[in-house]
């Protein structure tokens, strides 16, 4: 680790608090307070770093709760770097548990973030994340106010398995509901083979969004390389905590900060690597919010030009066949980033968090196991990112190519008349209730060619844009081996589910996107060639549905139950534009703009 320095404990923010003699009757307010716990003055007036953890691990998040557990690692190697640690909670994010969407709490999280970055008297701070959204906001916070941060993922759970089957969190769900649906497992089955999938401390062991937003925070600079894929039991994950504790005091001493870091290079390696690791639908969400937040421009359109070519390399599931713990051994993201630094696919100079360029960090490091993680020249499959489909329905959706099936390729995508695009029917839903509700109902007349639409699922209409358009066939076309029909809506997917789904259509009904002007019994087009997907009626039917559908007031959705729920509401932006709020992404580089805030008394 690199020796520089570049500020003295005369520069640093925690002095404006408890070192002012210019104003000694706030001083000693800020110093005594701080003190009737057991710290001493010397501690926090040495000159001595005062670094924050931002735990988000508690018993409303159990896919983070061990970091309650590593947090006294990373506390004792801030402590041995000379630094002085400051743990503090954070707004509870837990995908599986909050309701009616843990998309409504990333936001919420980050702004509370940026107050307490902002706010305290913090000079650095690590950012123990996990859970879907617990790394955006985090990093979104970290961006807003530009003090230096880390990044300290909880790592994944340990394989799970069912008799010999492994079972992979998240995935396995989508699996068992086709059985349940198909009749071959009931009820209490159904819960056994799931509930196998979660045998350890740490969040979703496949490729969901959990170990895809981690492994992004690795490429992008904001994690110690190699400590993304460390499945959270390990010892390695300890040893991982205690070192980025060391680290973050560094990074104050060498005023190391996100806005140094997270750059348009940084950005697109995290494009290909998502690509190339078969990262989730989620993705573009988080990241190009994070984006916005540090001010580098970035949208949907990016991540098909710098990514869809890009092939996938990591035999994981969803995309692929195995999970965490063999990732891990098999090299995790640095053995990836060794395949594509030897192509010529990634920025080779960009910086990361330890002082260090990604190509002094990464090169050379290849895998031991080409079962897990293949030779960039021998991959699973070419041309692995996302397409952007643009078109009547809306102006931006994502399509995640990795996880085409055979079956789905062969009955959608080989029409030798029509390649690579395909025509049908839709049935519409209103929310998952009425999928729910009636999916099963044998009027709707599903069959294999009937593409099945989600709406009311975005950002306003849900709120939140809940996980809810990865929608299975009925059971008639299960139980015939019609496991996935095309879907497509205005919400988004688990990362850990392995359909070809169209998501985050953006702009969401709600907003008046072209699916509130669907009705069941109309056809679409889909072109993979020409990246769209439109409406099959003439624009004069398209122009009255318009008509009709803003002097009816617009597309409904669901009363505001929350506070939080309204403000969100009437603040938050569309998925492809990262689902910030439109108010916050003014606010950049807080700590160097605005300076250390007033007094409080």
């Amino acid at each position: 680790m690199s020796d520089k320095r570049r500020i003295s404990p005369a520069d640093l923010r925690s002095k404006a608090w408890f070192d002012n003699p210019h104003n000694p009757g706030m001083t000693a307010l800020y110093l005594e307070r701080y003190l009737n716990y057991g710290l001493t003055p010397e501690e926090l007036r040495s000159g001595r770093p005062l670094i924050g953890i931002a735990q988000t691990g508690s018993d409303l998040s159990p896919c983070n709760r061990h970091h309650i557990e590593l947090a006294k690692r990373v506390r004792e190697g801030i402590t041995a770097a000379g630094g002085v640690a400051f743990e503090f909670p954070c707004h509870p994010i837990q995908e599986t548990g909050k309701r009616p969407t843990a998309s409504l709490d990333r936001n919420l999280a980050y702004l509370s973030l940026v107050e307490v970055l902002y706010g305290y008297p913090l000079d650095g701070v690590v950012l123990l994340t996990g859970c879907d959204k617990t790394m955006p906001a985090c990093l979104m916070a970290a961006a807003t106010v530009n003090i230096p941060a880390i990044s300290l993922n909880v790592g994944p759970m340990l394989n799970g398995y069912f008799h010999k089957e492994l079972t992979g969190s998240g995935t396995i769900v989508w699996k068992a509901r086709e059985r349940h649906a198909a009749g071959d497992i009931d009820f209490q089955q159904f819960m056994d083979i799931v509930g196998s999938s979660a045998p350890s401390t740490g969040h979703c062991n496949t490729m969901g969004t959990a170990s895809t937003m981690n492994a992004l925070a690795e490429a992008l600079g904001l994690a110690l390389p190699g400590s993304a894929a460390i499945p959270a039991p390990y010892r390695e994950r300890g040893q991982a905590a205690y070192a980025t504790g060391q680290r973050i005091v560094e990074m104050v001493w060498e005023d190391l900060k996100p806005s140094d870091i997270l750059t348009r290079e940084a950005f697109e390696n995290a494009i290909v690597a998502n690509a190339a690791i078969g990262g989730s639908t989620n993705a573009p969400i988080h990241i190009n919010a994070i984006a916005k937040h540090i001010g580098v421009p970035l949208t949907c359109d990016d991540w098909e030009r710098v990514g869809f070519e890009i092939p996938l390399l990591v035999d994981m599931q969803p995309a692929g066949r195995w999970l965490g713990e063999e990732y891990f051994r098999a090299g995790g993201l640095p053995a990836v980033f060794a395949e594509l630094i030897e192509a010529g696919k990634v920025h080779e100079d960009a910086l990361t968090c330890n002082g260090r360029t990604v190509g002094e960090n990464y090169r050379g490091r290849h895998s031991w196991n080409r079962d897990v993680i293949r030779a960039y020249g021998a991959p699973l499959m070419e041309r692995a990112g996302f397409l952007n489909l643009k078109g009547s329905l809306f102006d931006s959706a994502i399509m995640k190519t990795c996880v085409i099936s055979e079956e789905f390729a062969a009955r959608y995508l080989r029409n030798p008349n029509d390649p690579m695009a395909f025509e049908g029917r839709v049935v519409v839903f209103d929310g998952p209730e009425d999928y729910h509700t009636r999916i099963d109902d044998p009027a709707l007349d599903i069959d294999e060619t009937t593409i099945l639409i989600m709406r009311g699922a975005g950002p306003i209409g849900y709120p939140g844009a809940a996980e809810v358009v990865n929608m299975q066939p009925p059971g008639t076309l299960i139980r015939r081996g019609v496991t996935s029909l095309p879907c497509i809506g205005d919400g988004r997917q688990s990362g850990t589910s392995g359909t070809p789904a169209i998501l985050n259509a953006s702009p969401e009904a709600a907003a008046g996107g072209g699916l509130a002007l669907l009705q069941t019994g109309d056809r679409i087009r889909v072109d993979l060639n020409r990246r769209s997907a439109d409406i099959l009626l003439p624009a004069e039917e398209l122009a009255r549905r318009r008509a009709d559908l803003a002097a009816r007031g617009g597309y409904p959705y669901p009363a505001t139950q929350t506070p939080w729920q309204e403000i969100y509401r009437d603040q938050v932006d569309q998925l492809d534009q990262g689902m910030v709020l439109k108010g916050a992404v003014k606010f950049q580089k807080v700590a160097q703009a605005s300076g250390v805030p007033r007094d409080n008394h």
